[in-house]
């Protein structure tokens, strides 16, 4: 799978994905993106809602998923993928029933045994509410949705300077966020207050640190469940 976030695909790179039996996909964030892309010929689209982490837009999944499925009807029926805040096998149930044909998810696994997030920041995430994120332009440059910490407090603070556009924000902010890392892991209390990562609104549904593979046997299960109830609403 090629998932493209940066624009539409150029035409060789899904001529060489159909050559190859490669499926090129498309994640988005807005309805006319998504038309773009699907005239383009990509194969299945990544639907974005706000509540996702890191670079996402500003329209819920609960309404973009739904726009997006009515939207590209008239051009093709491609499979979507619901991605934002979704944490919870209920919750891929119920973006099926809005048209999409599964998930895509990211911040349940960032707090999972495996994960590349340091214990420091897997311990806030998993005390961390829904509320405790941030659209912030602090790490990229661009909005990217990241948990709340001192660090997204100070960029947004009156006294901050504006944050450099994409790509030299990262090249000021990800030395600094590196250091800040390192000492909260030998146990700096400041930097364990600074500490932060992408990641979307759905952190505020885990509150545990399970191995990946227990995170989609719970997923498994709550999807069950659900069916379940709607058979019995049915």
């Amino acid at each position: 799978l090629i998932a493209n976030a940066l624009g539409v695909p150029p035409k060789w790179m899904l001529e060489m994905g159909k050559k190859n039996n490669v499926p090129v996909a498309a994640l988005v964030g807005a309805k006319e993106h998504a038309i773009r892309q699907v005239q383009a010929g990509v194969d299945l689209l990544v639907v974005s809602g706000t509540e996702g982490g890191g670079h996402v837009g500003s329209v819920s999944g609960l309404v973009l998923v739904p726009e997006i499925h009515k939207a590209i009807q008239p051009i093709s029926d491609i499979p979507i993928l619901a991605a934002g805040g979704i944490a919870t096998g209920h919750q891929m149930a119920g973006v099926m029933a809005m048209g999409a044909s599964g998930v895509w998810c990211a911040s349940v696994f960032l707090p999972t045994s495996e994960a590349e997030t340091s214990p420091t920041v897997k311990e806030k995430m998993i005390n961390a509410t829904s509320s405790q994120t941030v659209r912030s332009r602090s790490r990229t440059g661009k909005h990217s949705r990241q948990l709340r910490s001192g660090w997204t407090d100070a960029w947004e603070s009156k006294d901050a300077p504006e944050p450099l556009p994409m790509p030299l924000q990262t090249m000021v902010g990800e030395p600094a966020l590196d250091i800040i890392d390192k000492a909260a892991e030998n146990g700096h209390q400041g930097a364990k207050e600074l500490a932060t990562y992408w990641v979307g609104q759905g952190i505020g549904l885990v509150d545990e640190t399970i191995s990946a593979g227990q995170t989609v046997q719970k997923f498994k299960e709550e999807f069950l469940d659900a069916l379940d109830r709607m058979q019995n609403v049915i």
